[in-house]
């Protein structure tokens, strides 16, 4: 069963979450611009600069708040119930096919702990590319409404970042065959009980493994470096802060702080995409043979 497979057949369940996901993070990515507006409020009322009633943009940003804690409440609570049922019915599938095939038992069960993977990858990845695109476009968009030149220059910045991501997917997806090559030839190994031979197959999945932490922190620290850039940018357009109010620096910051934050799921990303290419390949291959 491929990941395309499991997305048509659980397609309700997988959207209603991801409706609930797109909810928290589209009142996450508003929330600073309406806190922002109070924040600028409550600043004219208490310092009598204007007779600024501040209740209208407190209950709007309240109202905000909690639609984000509604969905994440929502998200979390169907995430549990919903992606531990996927995984019980997934797992029966693999075993029950892999009877049919008469493989081996120990077989069967290698092949049910990978479908864990695909759960991972709905339950936890797939919310992780939602925040990347909605928290990356919507930090943009609304910085384009406060300086034209400080979204620039993160627009600028994603093509580097797109590139790098790219290549470290490229390389994690090669030693993520390796460690399902190794995690499938398992079954052989502890049918003959040969201790030497198990301690042998511990030991070489640590190479892949290592490889893989070592592209996800040249990745993660590279893009990190580059990041920089805008830190330096903003620096120097923030200095001419005569048009800017201090809820729109507070807006300003929490946009910026978004689109940096949104980079950090990029490694794990990364490797789980890799992940799930290869068990595509993997399980389409022997469903062909």
């Amino acid at each position: 069963m491929t990941l395309k497979e499991i997305a048509l057949k659980y397609k309700y369940s997988i959207g209603l979450i991801l409706l609930f996901v797109l909810i928290e993070n589209v009142s996450f990515i508003i929330e600073p611009t309406f806190f922002g507006k109070l924040l600028d409020s409550l600043i004219d009322h208490f310092y009598d600069h204007e007779k600024v009633d501040y209740i209208y943009p407190l209950v709007i940003w309240i109202i905000v708040y909690l639609i984000n804690v509604v969905g994440g409440t929502l998200h979390r609570l169907f995430n549990g119930i919903i992606y531990s049922k996927m995984y019980a019915n997934i797992a029966i599938e693999v075993v029950l096919d892999s009877k049919c095939r008469e493989d081996q038992f120990s077989k069967m069960l290698v092949r049910a702990e990978l479908v864990k993977e695909y759960i991972t990858f709905f339950k936890e990845r797939l919310p992780e590319v939602m925040w990347q695109l909605s928290a990356t476009a919507g930090a943009i968009i609304a910085l384009f409404f406060y300086d034209y030149r400080i979204a620039l220059v993160c627009l600028t910045v994603i093509i580097p970042i797109a590139y790098i991501n790219n290549l470290n997917r490229t390389n994690v997806t090669i030693l993520q065959k390796d460690i399902h090559d190794n995690q499938e030839e398992l079954f052989h190994l502890i049918e003959s009980r040969d201790t030497s031979k198990i301690t042998q197959f511990y030991k070489s999945t640590i190479t892949p493994k290592t490889k893989i932490a070592k592209w996800n922190a040249f990745g993660y620290s590279t893009v990190k470096i580059l990041l920089i850039v805008i830190f330096i940018a903003v620096l120097f357009i923030c200095v001419d802060v005569d048009k800017f109010t201090t809820g729109k620096i507070y807006s300003i910051v929490a946009y910026l702080w978004t689109f940096i934050a949104s980079t950090d799921y990029l490694p794990e990303l990364m490797e789980s995409l890799a992940s799930v290419k290869d068990l595509n390949v993997r399980f389409s291959t022997e469903e062909r043979t």
